[in-house]
């Protein structure tokens, strides 16, 4: 629990400091997409497959703070550090480099209570290897479709 908590504020504090893209709103949005998202993939690969789990097996309470609080600001620091506008090359290389790093974390959290709080059943770090970038590319996606909304709402 220690490590998610502390994972928690410095991930949190990072996102208000690197966010200089995002609206307000779009900030709202894109939490809101990053909850919904976790929960239904989670509801298949944990809940189904019990492929992987927080803290226990199971529904747990623990299990909401990373669902909620954790990944949404990972999100917002990948939208405002991804390199809109740049070759396709330096945006695949950002999200590689995005990735390694989220597997990095991925790792850390395995480790044993009281720092780590992540539990493997059938999962394995290649899945998120493959899992991870689709993922970004469907937040990707939204924050592109929600930009083009505000766009037409605001014309």
């Amino acid at each position: 629990m220690v490590g998610l908590l502390i994972s928690v504020i410095i991930f949190n504090l990072i996102a208000v400091k690197v966010n200089k893209k995002l609206t307000l709103s779009q900030v709202v949005q894109i939490w809101t997409f990053t909850i919904a998202f976790q929960n239904v993939f989670d509801l298949i690969v944990e809940f189904k497959f019990h492929s992987y789990w927080y803290f226990t097996p199971g529904v747990d309470w623990a299990g909401l703070i990373p669902r909620t609080i954790l990944i949404p600001p990972v999100n917002i620091i990948f939208l405002n550090l991804y390199p809109f506008g740049k070759s396709a090359i330096k945006r695949i290389l950002f999200v590689a480099l995005f990735v390694a790093v989220i597997l990095l974390y991925e790792l850390a959290a395995l480790l044993p209570q009281p720092w780590g709080y992540f539990h493997y059943g059938s999962w394995k770090i290649e899945y998120s290897l493959i899992a991870d970038p689709i993922i970004l590319y469907f937040l990707l996606g939204f924050y592109k479709w929600i930009s083009f909304l505000d766009s037409k709402s605001n014309a």
